[in-house]
């Protein structure tokens, strides 16, 4: 059994592809692969192994001897999964493999917002502290997490690690009713708590009903002085509005680990903003990376592997 690899590179160099070759009697191995060349490169294979790389319906159609599809990620937006069922193509991806990294990065954001960290940096850089006729800086109030309110959008595996992870820091939880479904659902609707949040965190998939989810209107409804942050995808909240809100100090602080074009490569108002005095913090969709995580994506995968083959 054959079986191609063809964006290594997601993974990291570090990571210990064994336990994949183990079950297959040839794993060849790119780091990147151009749209061009997915032909060429799954010609042959019985297991496509694919991180972001789109394989579609031509793609598909182009393959005769492909008979699994492994996603090492949880979203499978870049398969085109009908046309797989189709040909009786198993397609199957891995869940919960970052909870502990994503939690850890989601508190490390909620902590640096509550602290002001970007805006005492910027002061520290400017010699402010140095001028200062006080031994401390005193300039931009802290929030204190405990007794706060933290709400969160999505209960999964995530969202109720980072729920466990406030909780230790003495702060008051809440789970919004899942966007799209707050008719049948018996927690309160997002639009309720608003209004009465300290932090808003986003653990939710992106679907229509998600999209745009935290736009003007939410961001009007909540305290000046909350905290946003969005570990799950870009679009889910509208960061032009947001930034906007921030620059006006109708928002707290914002935080995010994604936006809606990945890499960026056109660049994005939040990046450009990060020069300007703001409590505001962009990582590069790296909640996820530690090394135990992407690990455990090589692991779950060759368990998927494992289970299709038996």
């Amino acid at each position: 059994m054959k079986a191609v690899l063809l964006d290594a590179a997601s993974l990291g160099d570090d990571i210990d592809l064994s336990p994949l070759r183990a079950l297959v009697d040839d794993l060849e191995v790119h780091a990147l692969t151009a749209p061009e060349q997915r032909r060429e490169r799954l010609a042959g294979a019985q297991v496509a192994l694919v991180n972001k790389v789109v394989i579609d319906a031509e793609l598909i159609d182009a393959l005769p001897d492909l008979e699994l599809i492994c996603v090492l990620a949880t979203g499978t937006n870049n398969i085109d999964t009908q046309a797989a069922e189709r040909r009786g193509i198993a397609v199957r991806n891995v869940t919960a493999y970052g909870t502990a990294s994503v939690a850890q990065h989601t508190l490390m954001l909620m902590l640096a917002l509550a602290a002001r960290l970007p805006h005492y940096q910027s002061a520290l850089r400017d010699g402010a502290w140095q001028r200062s006729e006080i031994f401390c800086l005193l300039d931009q109030p802290t929030l204190q997490l405990a007794s706060k309110h933290l709400v969160i959008v999505g209960s999964g595996e995530l969202g109720s690690a980072v729920a466990r992870l406030g909780e230790a820091f003495g702060m008051r939880v809440t789970f919004a009713a899942r966007p799209g479904n707050e008719a049948s659902d018996t927690r309160p609707p997002l639009a309720d708590l608003l209004g009465e949040l300290d932090v808003l965190s986003l653990h939710c998939p992106l679907t229509e009903a998600t999209r745009g989810l935290i736009d003007a209107q939410a961001l009007a409804a909540m305290k000046p002085e909350a905290l946003l942050i969005n570990c799950a995808r870009g679009g889910i909240i509208d960061e032009h509005a947001a930034l906007e809100a921030l620059r006006q100090g109708r928002l707290g602080g914002l935080a995010v680990d994604s936006l809606p074009s990945e890499p960026p490569r056109e660049g994005h108002a939040l990046l450009d903003a990060l020069h300007e005095p703001l409590n505001l913090i962009v990582t590069p969709h790296n909640a996820w990376i530690s090394p135990e995580a992407r690990q455990r994506v090589v692991t779950l995968t060759a368990d998927n592997l494992r289970a299709w083959r038996h």
